[in-house]
């Protein structure tokens, strides 16, 4: 396994460590409004600690970006660390247990490594680019699907800012329903991407995500033999909206949120 890939491999379960420790203490946390329907915790705080000082440890000149401190340049940033220490806080601060630690590493602009951890089910999904994707040190693909017919589509909800975009996403959700076996919104998009890697799910659609969300996933993803793109079908780029799916399936739920676009995506 790659180095790197090690390094965020000890940095996550420590931060999934105190993200348990945390769970028997849920109603006295502490808890930060960083907008309206936003949070963010001590708990969320203290993991993102625990992350950066082991990557500092190894590797003092790296960049990193990261969901509650921003943006942190090294003298060696052509390696950034993407690091979200708690996707799925609300879940979290509701006791509901979908919720992870996710970690990537690009090198000049390209995902390189990928590290999801769910600490409630004690699960490791990783990636390298062209190494494949494994769940626990097992190689994991995509599922089989080739189409909509059967299909298990996983999505989130615009919240947030985002909602702008909820009356063509209701629309969207209504075409999926319609058109698949079924819909689940979890509510961590890395694990999202994370399950979509390991065939439970066929595909994915999300809209106004940021770059930690989807940093780690994405690479799972590709290297489990699926396709990622934009609601338009363009090559992804970290952020904003996102399609993921086996193959077909991708093809085929592109083509069915095509005509639900609102013009600002298109």
């Amino acid at each position: 396994m790659h180095p790197l890939v090690n390094i965020g491999i000890r940095a996550a379960r420590r931060a999934g460590s105190q993200i348990l420790r945390g769970l028997n203490r849920l109603e006295s946390l502490e808890v930060t409004a960083k907008g309206r329907n936003d949070y963010v915790s001590e708990v969320d705080r203290g993991a993102e600690a625990e992350i950066i000082e082991i990557i500092r440890k190894a590797y003092p000149g790296h960049g990193i970006l990261a969901e509650e401190s921003g943006a942190t340049p090294g003298s060696q940033d052509e390696f950034v660390w993407i690091i979200d220490p708690l996707d799925g806080t609300t879940n979290y601060l509701h006791g509901f247990p979908q919720f992870c630690v996710s970690i990537g590493v690009q090198h000049r602009g390209r995902m390189e490594h990928a590290i999801i951890y769910d600490p409630m089910r004690q699960e490791l999904f990783t990636a390298s680019r062209g190494g494949g994707a494994q769940l626990d040190d097992k190689r994991i693909r995509v599922s089989k699907s080739r189409g909509l017919e059967g299909a298990l589509i996983s999505t989130g909800i615009p919240f947030r800012a985002n909602t702008k975009w909820l009356d063509p996403y209701l629309q969207m959700m209504k075409a999926v329903a319609l058109n698949t076996a079924g819909i689940r919104r979890p509510g961590s998009a890395a694990l999202d991407l994370a399950w979509l890697a390991a065939g439970r799910t066929d595909a994915y659609w999300e809209l106004g995500l940021s770059p930690w969300d989807t940093a780690a996933g994405w690479l799972l993803v590709t290297e489990a033999g699926g396709r990622v793109g934009t609601l338009t079908g363009a090559d992804y780029e970290l952020g904003h909206d996102i399609v993921a799916g086996s193959p077909k399936t991708y093809e085929a739920l592109l083509a069915l949120l095509a005509p639900h676009l609102p013009d600002d995506l298109r």
